[in-house]
């Protein structure tokens, strides 16, 4: 990477002698990537796909603005690097040690059956056992830059699935270093390192890792603690970089990865009070950066070589990633994956990934292999990373949605409460509590069937039914109940089970909740008898509070907070007459006049 900084430096250089083409080339890339990106997202095509695109049209066999892609991607390596520490910002210690059955067990079975099969597509299109290794190998590592900005799109960073496909990759990171250890071991006289050597190699990257870890624990939150006090934005961004750079170049000196090394740096700052700063601080360098990656990635697809080679080329793409997608398709399934989430975790890990060029690289200097043979891996690994978003795309037009499991759930049938509450969310789990003291038998329904096997372990009997069908409502006794609570997380659902509610049972008292004004009167235009903004009496108990540090005397609290909640009342009454959140603007207490000057 570093020499991939200073050939860039050299070009900037260069390019500053000639009259400003530096700026020139600055001002091509961020146009690229504003005109392509939007475009290809407006299409559904997904934001990577457009950086790709974009690189291949202003790169060596597009429009010719750059040569040298292999300089721009080195550099944006970086984008991964600031990626990672932000992952390991939101994995705490404890988190990161819970995961250790997923990064080391599946992980470990992922990458070693992967790379077994691999191995075999290798020997069988004629190449040496050595060089099939090395080439099987490198694709087994999956593309983090591109799995990651596709969980990110697809919102799946924090989900169970998401978590699992991170500990992977994570294993993957790592495996990095011994692979490459392996390499020179297995190029022509490397067997000859002294025993010495190798664990000098290791001793060296423990270090690291040790510095890494002290300085983190005892020294990070101190320095950020010292230049928060001066109060200058700017030192603690430049702080931020510095973290994440210098941890990634100590895992480097070490022998290590240096997306490792910002990823534990991550880690030890996860609990740190300046946390969340410290990820608004890098989150515009790492997007940047990342997309500047994969502009390069598209840069460096040589169509020279791929029209020289298309035939190995045509075969070993689809051989590596049908293979590949089987065998993590297969692990899923034997890790206790359901299908489509196996199915789903295949196709975004079907690619090779960046870290390939590194070890493909290393095995030509190494003389593993041939620099034909390189550039040929080289462009079957790009190729891979150019057709995932495709694939993915048709991952989620045809395949079959994931159908509701019911295992070790009852569906609602014959239930005869005298009160029928509908959801089992956050807001209904409180609810409860008052009734089921006073002795009050609830019937409960709830259409998640997670919801309903995770209220089981807490001592809830839970049944499954969707409120916003009438043949459920009857089978949960809604039209025995004295009462009816509705209190899921859907305000359009909300509305229409209180319609149906008064519809079919007009005599049926039905409170509901509303997530906010408009919903609201959305629901007393249904029929609602009691509706309550989730957040309204939870915030006037916090005004409430607030009055009482800032030293109001606690009956003035009080009398101020039944104010403000009769005030709330009558402009809402007035809502309600004029049928809009407008209606009752008069009442609300502004600060505009204090704002202004002289006040």
């Amino acid at each position: 990477m570093a020499g991939g900084a200073e050939t860039v430096a050299a070009e900037a250089a260069a390019a500053g002698a000639h009259g400003g083409g530096d700026l020139l080339n600055i001002v091509v890339l961020l146009a690229a990537a504003v005109i392509a990106v939007p475009l290809f997202r407006r299409l559904g095509l997904g934001s990577v796909l457009g950086y790709l695109a974009a690189g291949l049209a202003i790169g060596p066999y597009g429009l010719q603005f750059f040569h040298d892609a292999q300089s721009i991607i080195h550099v944006a390596e970086l984008g991964v690097v600031l990626f990672l520490f932000i992952i390991g910002l939101e994995m705490q210690p404890s988190r990161l040690w819970s995961m250790r059955g997923e990064i080391f067990g599946l992980g470990l079975m992922q990458v070693g059956l992967a790379i077994a099969t691999l191995v075999w597509v290798g020997i069988a299109l004629g190449y040496p056992v050595t060089a099939s290794f090395v080439a099987g190998t490198g694709f087994v590592l999956t593309s983090t830059a591109i799995v990651m900005q596709m969980l990110e799109e697809r919102g799946q960073m924090g989900l169970p699935k998401g978590r699992r496909i991170i500990a992977i990759l994570l294993l993957e990171d790592l495996a990095i270093v011994p692979l490459l250890a392996l390499v020179a071991f297995l190029a022509p006289g490397g067997a000859e390192a002294t025993l010495a050597d190798r664990l000098t190699s290791v001793g060296i990257g423990l270090a690291a890792i040790a510095v890494l870890v002290v300085a983190g624990r005892y020294l990070l939150d101190p320095m950020f603690r010292l230049l928060a006090r001066f109060g200058a934005r700017e030192v603690m961004t430049a702080a931020a970089l510095l973290v994440v750079l210098g941890a990634a170049v100590l895992m480097q000196a070490g022998g290590l990865s240096m997306a490792m090394g910002a990823f534990l740096a991550g880690v030890l700052l996860s609990e740190s009070s300046f946390r969340h700063q410290l990820e608004a601080d890098v989150e515009p360098f790492r997007g940047l950066l990342l997309g500047l990656f994969f502009l390069g990635v598209g840069m460096a697809l040589d169509l020279e070589i791929i029209a020289r080679n298309w035939v190995v080329i045509a075969i070993s793409v689809p051989a590596f990633m049908i293979l590949k997608m089987a065998v993590i398709y297969l692990v899923a399934r034997l890790m206790k994956a359901d299908r489509a989430e196996a199915l789903e975790r295949a196709v975004l890990m079907a690619q090779g990934g960046e870290f390939a060029f590194v070890l493909y690289a290393a095995a030509t200097q190494f003389g593993i292999l041939e620099p034909e043979w390189n550039a040929n891996l080289t462009a079957i690994i790009i190729v891979s990373m150019v057709l995932t978003p495709l694939m993915i795309i048709l991952h989620d037009r045809l395949a079959p949605k994931a159908g509701t499991s019911l295992e070790g759930v009852e569906e609602a049938h014959g239930l005869s409460g005298r009160v029928l509450l509908i959801g089992f969310g956050r807001m209904a789990q409180i609810i409860s509590q008052p009734l089921l003291a006073r002795g009050h038998a609830i019937s409960m329904i709830e259409s998640d069937p997670q919801m309903i096997r995770d209220a089981g372990q807490f001592g809830f009997k839970v049944w499954y039914g969707d409120g916003t069908r009438l043949d459920i409502l009857h089978a949960a006794g809604a039209a025995s109940a004295d009462l009816v609570v509705v209190a899921i997380n859907d305000a359009a659902a909300t509305t229409r089970i209180v319609e149906l509610m008064k519809h079919e049972f007009p005599l049926v008292p039905v409170l509901a909740r509303a997530f906010d004004r408009q919903h609201s009167l959305d629901l007393v235009k249904a029929g609602v008898d009691y509706q309550l903004r989730e957040t309204f009496e939870s915030a006037l108990a916090m005004a409430g509070e607030a009055l009482s540090r800032l030293g109001e005397p606690p009956e003035e609290v009080a009398e101020m907070i039944a104010s403000i909640r009769g005030r709330d009342a009558e402009r809402f009454a007035l809502e309600c007459v004029g049928g809009t959140v407008e209606a009752g603007v008069g009442l609300i207490i502004g600060n505009k006049r204090q704002a202004e000057p002289g006040h």
